[in-house]
């Protein structure tokens, strides 16, 4: 009987000794995880469901940062601004229409390095503090403004800056075509006034993102952000 008891301890202090291996084998993968991505234990779960978004479809926040593997072809515009080239003909397309309508747009910003993000940021943060704003205050305004590196959509280069030839029309008339017609050629106006508190951006009407024809026609239609349209509006 004593010999089966110290058989059935014997058994029970394997059992624990392999659940504590286990666990700290657990701990370690979480920290990994972690630490990779920036955002928690569920980050790796929240970067695999951008990997698996189609590329038109990836979602750049403040909580969604660039894929580490993504990269990008780019065309140059012929001033001298670049853009993915996947989305070029659209945006000439819709750039033709425009003009048809007289309307004439110009893309001030297309794709941005890490580095020519960081140097906005910076320059912003500096503005702050000529101000008299503290580090720390600049900063948080300047992030209102300007994305952190790594989290903004121009670093994708499928979204642009779109402003007016002022000579030839006037931008408040430009931002109302493109929140009329941009999503025939499957942009969105990605930052609405009414949206701030989903996208964390202030409102940007001339900022439009490529999502294609069909994505943008539903956005549109349902009146919604490109967060919500994902599902993700929760962070």
């Amino acid at each position: 009987m004593n010999r089966y008891r110290r058989r059935k301890r014997s058994w029970w202090t394997g059992l624990l000794a392999v659940l504590v291996i286990l666990c700290g084998i657990f701990a370690c993968w979480v920290g990994f995880t972690w630490d990779r991505s920036g955002d928690g234990f569920l980050g790796i779960f929240q970067t695999q469901a951008q990997e698996d978004r189609p590329w038109n479809l990836i979602l750049v926040n403040k909580d969604n940062p660039i894929p580490k593997n993504y990269s990008v072809n780019l065309l140059e515009l012929s001033n001298g601004e670049k853009v993915d080239e996947r989305i070029y003909p659209k945006l000439q397309e819709m750039f033709d229409a425009a003009r048809a309508d007289g309307i004439y747009p110009v893309v001030v910003a297309g794709y941005r390095t890490h580095e020519v993000q960081q140097r906005l940021l910076d320059e912003k943060i500096q503005a702050y503090k000529d101000e008299g704003y503290s580090r720390d205050e600049a900063k948080k305004l300047a992030e209102s403004w300007v994305a952190v590196p790594g989290t903004s959509e121009h670093e994708l280069g499928i979204a642009v800056d779109i402003n007016a030839d002022t000579s030839l029309c006037t931008s408040d008339a430009l931002y109302t075509w493109l929140a009329d017609n941009a999503y025939k050629y499957g942009f969105i106006y990605r930052y609405p006034q009414d949206k701030t508190d989903i996208t964390g951006v202030i409102n940007e009407p001339w900022h439009y993102r490529y999502v294609g024809v069909e994505a943008a026609k539903e956005i549109y239609d349902q009146g919604v952000c490109l967060e919500e349209y994902l599902g993700t509006e929760d962070g």
